[in-house]
C-alpha cells in the first residue's frame, strides 16, 4: 500500500512545474489548459524563454504544440558564447514529458554565428497528425559584448 501512494504522490509532483509563469484555462467543459514556463538560459544568462503548451489533465498524453518566445533579458558576454555548444545541432537545455509514451517538448540551443543570433527551438519528439510540431525564437546577439566575438568563434 506504501508504494502504491509513493508512486501515486511521485506522478502528482511529477506535474508540478516550479518554473509555471501562468495557466490559462480552456474552458468550463474541457480539462486542457494552457500552461506557460519561463527559464533562463543556463549559461546565457542574459536569456529568458517564455514557452506555452497544452496539457491535458486526465490524459494520458497532452498535445504537441507549443510557441516559444526569448529575449535578451540581461548582458550576453562572450564567455558566455565561448561556453556554448557550437555543433549545428546545438544542445537541449530544457525537457518537459507530455505523455507516459516517451513523448516530450524539448527546447534546444543553437547558434548561427554567421548571422551573429542565437537560436531556441521548441520541439515535440513523438509525430503528431503527420508532422513534429516545433516553434522558433531568435536572439540577436547585436548590441551585446558577444556581437564581433560570435564571429569568430565557430566550430
Amino acid at each position: 500500500m506504501r508504494l502504491l501512494f509513493g508512486a501515486l504522490l511521485l506522478l502528482i509532483l511529477a506535474g508540478c512545474n516550479r518554473n509555471e509563469v501562468g495557466d490559462v484555462s480552456l474552458g468550463v467543459f474541457t480539462t486542457k489548459d494552457i500552461k506557460l514556463d519561463a527559464f533562463t538560459d543556463p549559461v546565457v544568462t542574459g536569456v529568458t524563454c517564455h514557452v506555452s503548451s497544452i496539457e491535458a489533465n486526465l490524459n494520458l498524453s497532452d498535445p504537441s504544440d507549443s510557441g516559444i518566445s526569448c529575449r535578451q533579458t540581461g548582458p550576453i558576454t562572450a564567455e558566455m558564447i565561448a561556453k556554448i555548444d557550437k555543433s549545428k545541432s546545438g544542445e537541449v537545455l530544457f525537457t518537459k514529458s507530455k505523455s507516459i509514451f516517451f513523448k516530450s517538448m524539448k527546447i534546444r540551443r543553437i547558434l548561427d554565428a554567421e548571422n551573429q543570433t542565437l537560436m531556441y527551438l521548441s520541439y515535440s519528439t513523438k509525430e503528431t497528425s503527420g508532422s513534429f510540431k516545433h516553434s522558433l525564437s531568435t536572439v540577436p546577439l547585436w548590441g551585446t559584448q558577444a556581437y564581433s566575438d560570435a564571429k569568430t568563434a565557430q566550430p
